[in-house]
């Protein structure tokens, strides 16, 4: 018997799976496409495991909201690199990633018809949570250069909206919004009594001197901001399902329930990992960041061999370009072709609410220097051959 209920049928299919499924149909095909890092985990979150092993209790439930002493750690990290200071009036609940986390804090603040507000281009899960919760997603564009438009964000806000949401570094543009538009959103928010959503898991990864801004060190902003963080990219830790959110205190009891229903707790073992990689710190991030940095002038400077076939706006951090392709030709389209014809698969940009116009999005945190040349060198001849004979 095959049901599908109502619920579901109106959320998107992922995207990556199904590029996955076209580039294992085309051996020796370099992705471009998903979003994860080259590196894996420090040595100190292995040794942290062997400390979990030591302590047989380990493997009981542990709270929902996460393990003190991991708490302890994010406590003193939020305050050191974000601004963030815990109080009374905020809290931190450790989740299983921060898709986790998103889903965690849609769930505590909306009631089934409610709004919130995504800007695109939007990352799909974030789409695809907001429908799951029988809510409504409001797009809002932004600028030519991806970057925030605080005058649209106000007209778009209705009587059902609950949230803003804003991703900084952004996937999947790579652009870093600035502090001055950041607190422009987050007062918006504060005075239309709603929430802003600070999607920040790439918050280590920027260039070009750009720094990273966290909308929670705004004073007075805790009872409406949610910040959600993630130690997949930083910490090479994406299979390992640890993420955390700020929320303000009084969600908290509301985000309790969410959790204890689908999780109980955040996977203990990992819990412990992710103590050790916060021993190694953010400088472990930021020595590899060299490595990606490198990588990412290698692309801009092959990508400038496309000239007039492409638009790449300006983006000082995660690690992806979406780029604006100059065809006629739908994004699925290209896609497909570029992973047959050459061998290179890169991310529609249909997926993230990009429907007018050719999108891709290129992903070069995965790759080393050798790896990634070869993979944009295919990405040039295929965007050249393909697009001069259309």
């Amino acid at each position: 018997m095959d049901i599908e209920t109502s619920r579901m049928q109106g959320v998107q299919s992922p995207i990556i799976p199904i590029v996955g499924e076209l580039i294992r149909s085309y051996p020796g095909t370099i992705s471009l496409g998903q979003g994860v890092v080259y590196y894996g985990p420090p040595p100190q979150a292995f040794e942290q495991m062997t400390q979990f092993l030591t302590d047989p209790e380990n493997h009981k439930y542990k709270p929902v909201q996460g393990i003190t002493p991991l708490l302890d750690a994010l406590e003193t990290k939020l305050k050191a690199f974000n601004g963030i200071s815990i109080e009374q009036e905020s809290c931190i609940v450790v989740t299983a990633g921060s898709n986790m986390a998103f889903m965690n804090a849609v769930m505590a603040i909306t009631a089934p018809g409610d709004e919130i507000i995504l800007l695109t281009p939007y990352y799909f899960n974030h789409e695809m949570a907001i429908a799951m919760a029988s809510c409504r997603a409001v797009m809002v564009a932004t600028d030519e250069n991806y970057q925030l438009r605080p005058d649209a964000i106000r007209q778009a806000i209705t009587d059902k909206t609950r949230a803003v949401v804003t991703i900084s570094p952004n996937n999947p543009t790579g652009v870093v919004y600035s502090q001055e538009a950041l607190q422009e959103v987050n007062e918006i928010c504060r005075d239309r009594n709603i929430y802003h959503i600070s999607d920040e898991a790439y918050e280590y990864f920027t260039y070009n001197g750009v720094q990273h801004f966290s909308p929670g060190a705004i004073p007075q902003s805790s009872q409406h901001t949610i910040s959600l963080y993630s130690l997949s990219k930083a910490y090479g830790f994406a299979s390992w399902r640890i993420g955390y959110m700020v929320i303000p205190a009084h969600l908290l009891a509301s985000v309790k329930k969410i959790q204890d229903t689908i999780l109980i707790c955040p996977p203990v073992i990992s819990q412990y990992a992710a103590i050790g990689a916060l021993q190694a710190g953010a400088n472990y991030c930021l020595q590899k960041l060299q490595t990606i940095a490198e990588v990412r002038q290698m692309v801009l400077h092959e990508l400038g061999n496309l000239g007039d076939f492409c638009t790449i706006p300006p983006a000082d951090g995660a690690f992806y370009f979406l780029l604006k392709i100059h065809t006629q030709l739908s994004a699925i389209e290209l896609v497909e072709r570029l992973i047959r014809e050459y061998r290179v698969a890169l991310i529609p940009g249909t997926t993230f609410g990009m429907e007018n116009g050719c999108y891709l999005r290129l992903a070069y945190g995965a790759m080393l220097h050798e790896t990634a040349k070869e993979g944009i060198g295919r990405l040039v001849r295929g965007l050249q051959a393909i697009l001069e004979s259309n």
